[in-house]
């Protein structure tokens, strides 16, 4: 088998519903397999998988054993030559796996290969591609020189901006909401740390690929939405739970870096600060264009929104209105595939602009305004 996609879930049913139909579309004329581990949700996640995609494997856990964990056990029952790591509230495009194989197979001493994501207003996510964070990587991230100084190397390794974010090239970290390799290569390393929750595991996955002397890899020729704020709130518990992920990682591969602790417990309390400053602003949509061959539809969003709903039967990009006034855009994949809905969602961002997707042969419309938005989920009712 060429592939093994692991998908693991938490309390995200509709996330994960829009994420195995967007693998499943990917993965067709390649021999590959869906494992979905759920760590024990107390949504209807579990029942849907097995209403809906009754082919592909589900293992309940029945504790939330945390990400490494729920990984390890999800790797351990792949039989794939390359694995994929993959968030359950991610989209990605059909010819994602397709390129992803051909780039591996033209790499010598591959280790872990991320994509480009982008969140859900299209917005390019810069933790695609990052340096290691070495005490002085990470306080330069911490007291923002990344920014003042981006293309002088001492500073700007974080974000690895040597490159671009349409250029392919060595990154040594790649985040776990997409992470592809060989499953030897995962094995090799010891798979995912269980010393770690949440946050760091992939950092310390990445950094063991590179001391086995492999090189890990940014390829954006194909784009894969992160709806990011429905798996990471960021609040202060985040900054706590990602500042402890750290002072382990730091104390398994780095020593003398205790000194480090004192910069990241200050970050934390600089950004919990900043945080209660500032008010998270919902944009609100007066306009809303449905791009879909459904009348009915159009129909039922109309009644449900409140709100007239203007339907386009194809989409072409003299049809988008102008940024004049908030407005939301609804994509139905029964019309577009999820290449060209991401396209249209990076093409068309704009501060005015959100994106809902109806996935194809689903009742319900999904999406998120930001990075850092949870998600809304409109159930459509006709």
């Amino acid at each position: 088998m060429q592939l093994s996609v692991i998908i693991l879930n938490y309390n995200v049913r509709y996330f994960l519903e829009l994420c195995i139909i967007s693998v499943q579309k990917a993965l067709e004329g390649i021999e590959g397999e869906i494992i979905v581990v759920d760590n024990n949700s107390h949504d209807d996640s579990c029942a849907m998988v097995k209403q809906r995609f009754p082919n592909i494997t589900l293992i309940e856990n029945k504790e939330n054993s945390g990400f490494p964990k729920g990984n390890n056990i999800g790797v351990a029952a792949a039989v794939g030559k390359y694995i994929c790591i993959l968030n359950p509230d991610t989209v990605v495009a059909e010819d994602t796996f397709t390129k992803l194989l051909a780039f591996a197979e033209g790499q010598k001493d591959m280790g872990i290969t991320g994509v480009k994501l982008i969140d859900g207003t299209g917005n390019f996510l810069p933790e695609s591609k990052r340096g290691v964070p070495t005490p002085w990587v990470a306080t330069t991230k911490i007291t923002g020189l990344y920014k003042v100084f981006p293309k002088w190397g001492v500073f700007n390794k974080y974000y690895a901006q040597h490159l671009s974010e349409n250029e392919t090239g060595e990154a040594g970290v790649q985040v776990g909401a997409f992470m592809f390799m060989e499953r030897a290569t995962y094995l090799d390393a010891g798979g995912f740390d269980e010393i770690y929750f949440m946050y760091g595991e992939d950092v310390d996955l990445s950094y063991t690929v590179l001391q086995k002397g492999k090189r890990n890899y940014y390829f954006p020729g194909t784009s894969v939405i992160h709806y990011k704020g429905e798996s990471t709130v960021r609040d202060a518990a985040y900054m706590k739970r990602f500042r402890e992920a750290m002072q382990l990682f730091y104390k398994k591969h780095f020593r003398g870096a205790d000194a480090f602790d004192l910069l990241l417990r200050a970050g934390s309390l600089a950004f919990v600060s900043s945080k209660k400053n500032t008010t998270d602003t919902k944009r609100v949509p007066q306009n809303y264009v449905l791009f879909s061959k459904d009348e009915s539809l159009r129909e039922a969003l109309e009644k449900q929104l409140r709100k007239k709903v203007v339907r386009f039967a194809k989409y072409e990009r003299n049809v988008i209105p102008s940024p004049n006034s908030p407005t939301e855009f609804i994509l139905d994949n029964d019309l577009l595939p999820f290449g060209e809905i991401i396209a249209i969602m990076q093409n068309h961002k704009h501060n005015s602009y959100t994106f809902k997707i109806k996935p194809a042969g689903c009742n319900f419309i999904i999406g998120s305004n930001g990075s850092n938005d949870r998600g809304e989920t409109i159930v459509i009712e006709k």
